[in-house]
């Protein structure tokens, strides 16, 4: 009988444990925050001084931008697994996913989008869950 009683009890806190995270995930996932990384490769280096100061900052004014970071390349030591290769790269973080998505269709992103993408030769850009 307390075998029996153990392989029950065992079996109904499983079943509770896989239940969690996909609820818990579910429930999450409207709020979760996130990093935006965009790096760009410019046709032109004379082209860098524009972008820098007139182009890639439209991004940070977007409305649903929490939080916005512009750099180029450190002068760090040369190595297999570090690319200076790009010129300008813009950190955004957002509150959500949503806000990440209205950020996609935000009429700033798009006229920066229009205006500026003549610039670049190559966009490259990593989304992180935080």
């Amino acid at each position: 009988m307390t075998s029996r009683r153990k392989v029950i009890q065992t079996l109904g806190l499983a079943s509770a444990a896989a239940f969690i995270p996909i609820h818990t995930i579910a429930s999450i996932m409207p709020t979760q925050k996130m990093i935006h990384q965009v790096y760009f490769w410019l046709h032109k280096d004379s082209d860098l001084n524009e972008f820098k100061t007139d182009a890639a900052p439209m991004l940070g004014r977007c409305k649903d931008v929490a939080s916005f970071i512009m750099g180029t390349p450190a002068p760090t030591e040369k190595r297999e697994v570090v690319d200076h290769s790009f010129h300008v790269s813009c950190t955004l973080f957002f509150d959500s996913l949503e806000a990440q998505a209205a950020y996609q269709t935000d009429p700033l992103h798009l006229q920066f989008i229009e205006k500026y993408s003549h610039m670049w030769k190559t966009v490259k850009v990593y989304d992180i869950a935080i």
